[in-house]
């Protein structure tokens, strides 16, 4: 059993800010304020106009369109390059500048002689462009390009940014064709955030595009490996490719299938759960000891049962928010984290193989309901959990790494300090016996929590871990990882609305003051509650203290 029980576990894998308090915000709402400033003054000055040009080679193409510029004395105030959509064309230069209107006929003669094509659009700044559909509003449309002279319909090119509202506009001298009212238009500042947007890894922005994640299995599933436990099983196999179907049909907010395990599963079960209950008093943490008999009486957690993911859903939403979805198998690092920016937790439903209940080369049933569940049912485990995952989305493959392997060392194999004694609330450590043992043994190597340090580790899947970590409690493991996400190099911030259950991009002052805004009521709130709680317990003093003593003569 020795190293190879060591693989029955998960090797599994804000934006993040800390509490802010009336200072905080009246230092935000300042800084909007400056940026509003800053943005008023320039607009007096010149109008913002954004060009998009397509050229056959990046380089020899921006340098010219730029002397361009140059001869005509326009100030450019952004550039950026992507790939084209035009064989002709297999690039595109976005360029802003700050330029008199009167000048444009003359500066799109020059560049419709040095480049393929040419799109114009000023930025209408008279329009709210977050009132819009998709937050963009220019004025504009395309001109004439290349020896042909037809418009180039942005919105072709740009076709991802969304319907915005219709802005007639005139280039002086010049008669614009009918392409120039357009039922798309797109404002320069919504195009520069695309394209930023374009070169992140894609993640989900809606709670339902996780139906999409789930299904992007990478290991094992329906198809399992020669030294899988259960791959000369032909009847294991069979049910192995029934639950992945059950996964993969699956759509996001529809109830779990229940399912009705076999004997033989439920006795795989009973091993697990006998065994592992008799170390969980004495070296589990005290949150899961805490959570466990609540989900033994609401959940069915019982030695000779098999709780349903449903019951157990439905019991999560009510304590902390998380849900439970099917998923067939393991997942990417950076899929699975990104369900849990939604508080969506993927959850396989099969078991593993009968012939060595402590022994599994992925995750089961097993690890899920008695190594996760029971801590996913503590708040401050739950936002934990959560902050990790909307740290990852958006972020490289490299930052990802590193927030999966703080991850597997914390909610994987973590450990903390309770009362002078440490404790387990790893849920690799907690379903899986003989690693459970060795890390209470004294024998393992013990380390304070550093993610610094941490995210270089090497996750080992085959056998013990080199080393482990603790953290004092989950808020500080929760600040910690605060402070290492502000590393995480994005050009934006997210936050989870759990009205709409989607992921907000805060990427413009206004976004932030809407946030701000929330903030600022839910700090009335707390002011209200501690004003009242402080008015009763004066109340409360005053009731109780006995009254005067009547000793004088007068009886006064």
């Amino acid at each position: 059993m020795d190293s190879a029980a060591a693989k029955a576990r998960r090797g599994r894998f804000s934006s993040v800010s800390s509490m802010i308090d009336e200072d905080d915000i009246s230092g935000i709402e300042n800084k909007l304020k400056d940026l509003g400033s800053v943005k008023e003054t320039a607009e007096a000055a010149k109008k913002t106009v954004s060009f998009i040009f397509g050229v056959g080679d990046r380089i020899s193409g921006l340098a010219g369109v730029l002397k361009i510029f140059e001869a005509n004395n326009i100030e450019v105030v952004h550039v950026e390059s992507r790939g084209g959509r035009r064989a002709s064309a297999p690039f595109e230069i976005f360029v802003d500048v700050d330029a008199d209107r009167s000048k444009l006929p003359s500066l799109v003669d020059a560049l419709k002689a040095e480049v393929e094509s040419v799109m114009v659009q000023e930025v209408d700044k008279s329009i709210d462009p977050d009132q819009t559909e998709s937050g963009a509003a220019i004025s504009g449309g395309g001109i004439g390009g290349g020896a042909n002279d037809e418009a180039v319909d942005g919105g072709d090119a740009f076709e991802n940014s969304g319907p915005a509202g219709v802005v007639d506009t005139e280039i002086p001298g010049k008669s614009n064709p009918a392409s120039t009212k357009t039922s798309a238009p797109r404002q320069g500042r919504m195009l520069r955030r695309q394209m930023t947007m374009e070169r992140l890894p894609w993640f989900p922005r809606r709670i339902q595009d996780l139906d999409k994640v789930s299904r992007r299995v990478i290991m094992y599933g329906s198809e399992l490996d020669a030294d899988h436990p259960g791959f000369k099983d032909v009847e294991y196999r069979k049910r192995r490719m029934w639950f992945a179907d059950l996964a993969y049909n699956y759509r996001q907010g529809e109830p779990i299938p229940r399912i009705e395990y076999t004997a033989e599963e439920t006795r795989t079960w009973a091993a697990v759960y006998k065994e592992l209950s008799s170390l969980y008093q004495k070296h589990a943490c005290r949150e899961f000891l805490e959570n466990l008999p609540q989900l033994q009486k609401f959940c069915g957690y019982r030695e000779d049962n098999i709780p349903q993911l449903e019951d157990i859903s439905r019991y999560l939403k009510d304590r902390t928010g998380f849900v439970l979805r099917p998923v067939a198998g393991y997942l990417s690092a950076r899929d699975f984290l990104s369900g849990l920016a939604f508080r969506v937790f993927h959850c396989t439903q099969y078991i593993r193989h009968g012939a060595d209940p402590f022994y599994t080369p992925e995750p089961d049933c097993c690890h899920e309901i008695l190594g996760h569940m029971p801590l996913l049912a503590d708040p401050s485990f739950a936002q934990f959990s959560q902050e990790i995952g909307l740290a990852s989305l958006g972020a490289s493959d490299e930052e990802v790494q590193k927030l999966a392997t703080c991850y597997f060392f914390t909610i994987e194999f973590g450990l903390c300090k309770q009362e002078g004694e440490m404790k387990v609330y790893g849920a690799g450590l907690l379903s899986c016996v003989d690693e459970f043992r060795f890390v209470m043994s004294g024998k393992a190597e013990i380390n304070s929590f550093d993610p610094r340090t941490v995210s270089k580790e090497e996750c080992l899947v085959t056998t013990f871990q080199n080393r482990y970590f603790y953290t004092p409690s989950f808020e500080d493991a929760k600040e910690k990882m605060r402070e290492f996400a502000k590393t995480i190099r994005r050009p934006f911030d997210v936050r989870y609305n759990p009205y709409t259950q989607s992921v907000e991009v805060l990427d413009s002052p206004r976004r932030i003051a809407n946030v701000v805004n929330e903030l600022k009521g839910d700090l009335a709130i707390i002011s209200s509650a501690l004003r009242k709680m402080t008015s009763g317990r004066k109340i409360l003093l005053a009731v109780s203290e006995p009254p005067p003593r009547m000793d004088d003569e007068d009886g006064k």
